[in-house]
This record gives structure tokens, C-alpha cells and sequence, in this order.
């Protein structure tokens, strides 16, 4: 399963380099061609998508490494330091775009009309359309932070290119002032974006606790074993995608060793088997009853 997750990302990550290269090509040809402010946001947009890709691809083989004496709960982590740089590298990029669109309104430039810019948005949104259908049906199966980066990337790149091209055929009327709108709404696009892939990252690597719900459910799976009469320290801490969760249960002092023991281990491997959790500790805390 790990071996197959490993080679389904890396498919994704090398999918999405060589789309984003192919139309970072096109679209920076045609929009300084053309002088297109908008195009050429999207081209710098697609140049942030190679580093994103590239990233995943970094970032899924260092993740994919396995456990040893150095790395006792594996190198998942690698996920989240490499989304956090995609996120940094599309607010750096958002930033610098934003500060080019904002001077383009102001100055009024104007981009020459052709069609072929046209025909340069329509082939980056079914491009970035089948990018998205592929990396996001991927992260549905695998819940991986750097399939969601790249998945909800190439949803905002078809969002964006649909804008760009709305301003294109906006400015063959006229309405030239859109376009350095369009490459400004492009520029708050991709860094709110980051913004929320650079805290979701941020959080993982400051070992945020586990979800409610799923603690919710790892103490359902504790009260249906009656000899278990209380739990408290429920500590949680990510490894890689998934949690270590750690936690004590209180037991009859009257209870053996063996058997309190037994159950403790049957209870850690009912709370292994969820999605979230990688390792589970319980440790056994025995009360007098009287």
C-alpha cells in the first residue's frame, strides 16, 4: 500500500512538472507578446505550480523513506516542511504579482488583442482541469497534504485562467482597465491560497492535536470495554499524516498484570486500526475499587 501511495504521488508530481512547463512556455510567450498583464500573472502563476510539483515530488520520496534507529515514526513529516515551502513560494510569487497588477492599472497599460490568447486560456483550463480531476481523486483515496496542495492548485488555476480569459475577451471591447484588475484578483487568489496551505502545514509541524472526532471515537472504543473505569491524558501528536496517540486507562487493582495488560493491548490495536492513527500507547493505571 505505502509502496503503491508512493508511486501514485509521484505520478501526480511529474504530471503536474511537465503541464506547468508546457504552459508556463505558451503563456509567457504569448503574454509578453501581447503585453497581457493578466497572461503574464498566469504565466508566473504556472512557474510557482513547477515549484509546486517539484515539491511534491521532493517531498513524497523523503516521506516514503522508512523507519530507522534515527527516525523511529518514519519521515512523513517531509510532507508538511515541503508543502510549507509551496505555500511560501506562492505567497512570494502572489506578492510580486500583486505589486506589478496594482502598477499596470495604475499606468494603464494596454495589451494587444489577439485570439490567440483565446486559445492559450481555453487549452490551460482543460489542461489544468484533468490535473485537477487526477491529483484530487489521488488525495481522496491517499489524504495526502501534498495532493491537497497540488489539487486545490490546479482548481485555482482553472479559476484564475477563467478570469483571465473573461478580461481578455472584456478588453477586446474596451475594457482594457480589466485586465490589470483580473491580475490583481489573480495575485489575492494565490496568497490567500498559501496562506492556508503555510498555517495548515505550520500546524501539523507544531504537532497540532488530533481532530475532536476522531478523539470522540477513540473514547467510544474505550467505554465499550467495562473493566475499563476511567481514561484521562489523552495526548495526541502527529507523525507524518498520521497521529501517535497516547492515553491511561484506570483498571480494578484486583485485576492481574497479565490481564490488565491484555486488554490494554487489545484496545491499542482497535485504536490502530483508524485512518488517523499510526501508533497508539496505553498505559495502565490499577484503583482501588473499595
Amino acid at each position: 500500500m505505502e509502496q503503491e501511495k508512493f508511486n501514485d504521488i509521484k505520478k501526480a508530481g511529474i504530471s503536474g512538472i511537465i503541464g506547468n512547463i508546457f504552459l508556463l512556455l505558451i503563456k509567457a510567450s504569448i503574454g509578453f507578446i501581447t503585453n497581457s498583464q493578466s497572461m503574464i500573472a498566469d504565466s508566473v502563476n504556472s512557474a510557482s505550480d513547477i515549484v509546486a510539483s517539484l515539491m511534491t515530488f521532493i517531498g513524497n520520496k523523503i516521506s516514503s523513506e522508512p523507519k530507522d534507529k534515527d527516525h523511529n515514526f518514519g519521515h512523513g513529516k517531509a510532507e508538511y516542511i515541503f508543502s510549507l515551502f509551496i505555500s511560501i513560494t506562492m505567497i512570494l510569487v502572489s506578492l510580486k504579482l500583486l505589486i506589478d497588477s496594482a502598477c499596470s492599472l495604475i499606468s494603464k497599460n494596454y495589451f494587444d488583442f489577439s485570439w490567440i490568447l483565446i486559445f492559450v486560456c481555453i487549452l490551460t483550463i482543460i489542461t489544468k482541469f484533468i490535473l485537477y480531476i487526477y491529483t484530487k481523486k489521488l488525495y481522496k483515496k491517499y489524504d495526502n497534504i501534498l495532493l491537497k496542495s497540488n489539487y486545490k492548485d490546479h482548481k485555482n488555476d482553472c479559476i484564475v485562467t477563467t478570469c483571465t480569459l473573461i478580461s481578455i475577451i472584456l478588453g477586446f471591447y474596451g475594457f482594457y482597465w480589466v485586465d490589470g484588475l483580473v491580475g490583481i484578483g489573480i495575485s489575492i487568489w494565490i496568497l490567500m491560497t498559501g496562506v492556508e496551505i503555510f498555517i495548515e502545514s505550520y500546524n501539523v509541524l507544531m504537532d497540532i492535536s488530533l481532530d475532536e472526532k476522531t478523539k470522540e471515537t477513540i473514547m467510544n472504543l474505550v467505554k465499550e470495554h467495562k473493566d475499563i473505569k476511567n481514561c484521562y491524558n489523552l495526548y495526541t501528536a502527529p507523525v507524518g499524516y498520521k497521529y501517535l496517540v497516547v492515553f491511561t486507562i484506570a483498571v480494578d487493582g484486583e485485576m492481574s498484570t497479565y490481564n490488565s495488560h491484555k486488554l490494554a493491548n487489545h484496545l491499542e490495536k482497535d485504536v490502530e486500526k483508524l485512518d488517523k492513527v499510526d501508533k497508539a500507547v496505553v498505559h495502565v493505571h490499577p484503583v482501588n475499587m473499595n
